[in-house]
């Protein structure tokens, strides 16, 4: 018997943007963008423009154009628009009459290649009633309706649009897999609203390309497809690159599985939430149908609508529950400054640890002391927690909703520890702050069996088929809870620094810390020295000979030896700021802090200049509010805010319109700073080390840094006394928050 390693990769694996054939309702064509040369063609082609693909390819629009009616040069024309205007939405579709027929011409330009697609364009008018659905949809989106009543309704206008069968809304849980939470469909066919459907029937690749392209269709799926013809000898013979296609024909395995299904016809509309897809519109007809592109575009502006009210309705609930997350963290805070004692000010108080988050119970592990809130596991299961917990790679959080697929310990306390929010206070000490959620039983409903049935083709490779059948299938699923929302995550990390900083100015670092501190000062000096003697003259040396010979040789050198010694010099340039903002790092540990009033309007205002003139190249903002002045070290605080700024500014790069905001305010005991950006930000699970000295988060890797800066930054707020927290999302920009205390701390 042959032993197969079977796994869903075999269906990721598909390469869909690149299948060599288009669907055979229209035609396609691919140019060389500066010469308009032909080097891809459909093998239908000769239906619309009357001769062989072969006479056309590797030559003129106007050899392709020869035997239609339409004039070459207003295909070239419209082709000139577009390419000088660096866009294609204002054009497409393009109406245009060939050989007495109308068509939708739809251009994009990707991978080197211009892609023009024919579509049939249709003879009855539907702009009336798509106007008119749009409108109502637009209405019932600012009248903010339940959302359960929005999407139903936004179903029911795209299947009129369409005039699809069914038409469902279908929802991504965190894990991929989907389910129906709207339908609307004819009533001869039988419903499949809350089934749910396997993350394997949409693979990651086909997610990505939904992202892309926010509607498909597939007109008849059982219709034979036209391959994609390539010039021999052409500088394009590979394949073309079908990403941003109309016409894309559909990977066998889909075909497969609509098949299946019954499903003739086929047309998906993204719902995206935050640049990410939050799920799709399904619409399936049991016939073979063709929706032209003007319908399409109308379901797509509906879908785009609804797009925009889920966005509105989770940042107003998400901005609702920080809000409260906010009020409940600021009490704890102010029992922590009240009472220097973690244990009673997070446990003993009419407002405990536990109202900063949805957890039923929370446990403080603190002093070789376990203090529990609520409903949690004995003191035995949550120091095994602990003790593993200690041994994972958590320095800072840790939240999952699914503990027991981490820790399968974990399911023997599920019923009030499904979901975990850690924070690590001391990982030497064993000292941590969890909340628990409890399990919530799903009992979920498949449209089949989930798990695919795995067949052998017949040169012996395994495959993963679609299901054949569909009828309902459930499950219980145990051992998950309830999410934890961006908005506990961020006040759990508030609360974290709160606690460290009590911790601290009780010189509870002291324990365990200060024999390490003393070697790593030592080691520190020693390195310093090292840096400052033993780097940099050698280092002179390397600058300064290179720069010899390409003054005293330059002209002798070809032009990629001078490269290559130009490249020197700007290597040891980058060398030589390196070791300077080490040095800084180094001395600030040790240099007296000189506490003088600034005017922090005038220094950031400074700051910002010096920004702007080295982002010249650029359309970058940076705003300075009325920001409250300080009582602080200036040369400290001026490198602190510098830090942050330049990396705003930096990691905004990306952005078409960068901004950078810089904010303050005053309370009672504290000034806090704000410095906020629209960059490319960062995943706040991979944040535990953002301080750390030379550490970079894996999406900074393309830009240039030292892996200093905030390191820098952390150290001048510890000096200070002061606390710095952040929150970030990636591709929705960092905010990074620096209070300093109102009193100076005197010099440790």
């Amino acid at each position: 018997m042959t032993d197969f390693n079977v796994d869903l990769i075999n269906c990721e694996q598909e390469p869909i943007h690149i299948l060599g054939n288009i669907q055979s309702h229209g035609y396609l064509l691919a140019l060389l963008p500066d010469t308009y040369t032909v080097v891809h063609a459909s093998s239908n082609l000769p239906d619309l423009i009357g001769q062989p693909v072969a006479d056309i390819l590797g030559n003129s629009l106007e050899t392709l154009l020869e035997k239609t009616d339409l004039p070459a040069s207003t295909l070239v024309e419209l082709l000139n628009v577009g390419r000088r205007n660096e866009s294609w939405e204002n054009i497409n579709p393009q109406q245009i009459r060939l050989n007495e027929r109308t068509w939708n011409l739809i251009i994009h330009e990707h991978d080197g290649l211009l892609l023009l697609e024919w579509e049939p364009a249709s003879t009855l008018s539907q702009a009336p009633l798509n106007q008119r659905l749009i409108a109502e949809a637009l209405t019932e989106v600012q009248a903010s309706r339940q959302l359960v009543d929005l999407l139903q309704n936004t179903a029911r206008r795209v299947k009129t649009i369409i005039g699809f069968d069914r038409v469902m809304v279908y929802r991504f849980a965190d894990d991929w897999h989907g389910q129906v939470i709207a339908e609307e469909k004819e009533d001869h066919l039988e419903p499949f609203l809350g089934l749910h459907y396997p993350a394997s029937d949409i693979p990651k690749q086909a997610r990505e390309l939904y992202k892309t392209n926010l509607v498909r269709l597939i007109a008849d799926a059982a219709a034979p497809t036209a391959a994609i013809l390539s010039q021999p000898d052409g500088p394009a013979n590979r394949p073309v690159d079908l990403t941003y296609s109309t016409l894309r024909a559909v990977s066998p395995v889909h075909i497969e599985y609509l098949k299946n299904m019954g499903v003739e016809a086929s047309m998906s509309i993204s719902l995206i939430y935050r640049g990410e897809l939050w799920g799709l519109m399904s619409c399936h007809h049991y016939s073979p149908r063709f929706v032209d592109f003007s319908s399409r575009q109308a379901a797509k502006f509906v879908s785009q609508l609804l797009s925009a009210a889920l966005e509105f309705r989770k940042d107003e609930e998400d901005q609702t529950l920080l809000r409260v997350s906010l009020e409940n963290g600021k009490r704890l805070h102010e029992q922590l400054l009240a009472d220097e004692n973690v244990v009673r000010a997070l446990t003993r108080h009419a407002t405990t640890a536990l109202a900063l988050t949805k957890a039923t119970g929370a446990v403080l592990l603190f002093n070789n002391q376990q203090y529990h809130i609520g409903q949690t596991p004995g003191e035995t299961a949550v120091q095994k927690l602990t003790d593993w917990l200690r041994q994972s790679d958590t320095d800072t959080f840790l939240e999952t909703s699914r503990l027991a697929s981490l820790y399968p310990d974990a399911e023997a306390f599920r019923e009030i520890g499904s979901g975990i929010l850690a924070i690590v206070l001391s990982k030497e000490l064993n000292e941590y702050l969890i909340w628990f959620k409890p399990e919530q039983i799903q009992q979920v409903t498949w449209a089949g069996n989930p798990d695919k049935p795995v067949t052998v083709t017949n040169d012996g490779q395994v495959r993963i088929s679609p299901r054949k059948s569909f009828a309902a299938w459930t499950e219980l699923v145990h051992n998950t809870s309830e999410p934890w929302t961006e908005a506990e995550v961020s006040a759990v990390i508030k609360l974290r620094e709160d606690i460290l900083q009590v911790v601290n100015r009780q010189a509870n670092e002291i324990r365990l810390l200060n024999q390490r501190l003393q070697d790593a000062y030592e080691e520190l000096d020693a390195f310093s020295y090292t840096v400052s003697h033993d780097l940099r003259t050698p280092l002179s040396s390397i600058r300064c000979y290179a720069e010899i010979l390409l003054e005293e040789y330059g002209n002798e050198l070809n032009p990629d030896a001078r490269l290559l010694f130009q490249k020197i010099v700007d290597s040891t340039d980058r060398m030589r700021a390196l070791i300077r903002h080490i040095l800084y790092y180094s001395r600030m540990g040790r240099t007296e802090i000189t506490t003088l009033p600034i005017d922090m309007n005038h220094l950031l205002d400074e700051i910002r200049e010096e920004v702007m003139i080295n982002e010249k190249d650029r359309a970058i903002t940076v705003q300075i509010e009325d920001i409250p002045p300080l009582s602080a070290d200036p040369i400290m605080i001026r490198q602190l805010f510098t830090n942050l700024i330049s990396n705003a500014a930096k990691y905004t790069r990306l952005a078409p319109e960068a901004h950078v905001r810089v904010t303050g305010q005053q309370t009672e005991q504290d000034v806090i700073y704000t410095v906020s950006d629209n960059g490319i930000g960062f995943d706040m699970k991979d944040a535990g080390k953002l301080f750390d000295l030379f550490k970079r988060l894996e999406n900074a890797r393309s830009f240039k840094g030292s892996g200093v800066g905030l390191a820098i930054v952390k150290r001048v707020v510890n000096r200070h006394g002061g606390k710095i927290w952040y929150h970030s999302e990636p591709n929705r920009g960092a905010t990074f928050h620096v209070s300093f205390p109102l009193a100076q701390p005197t010099e440790k």
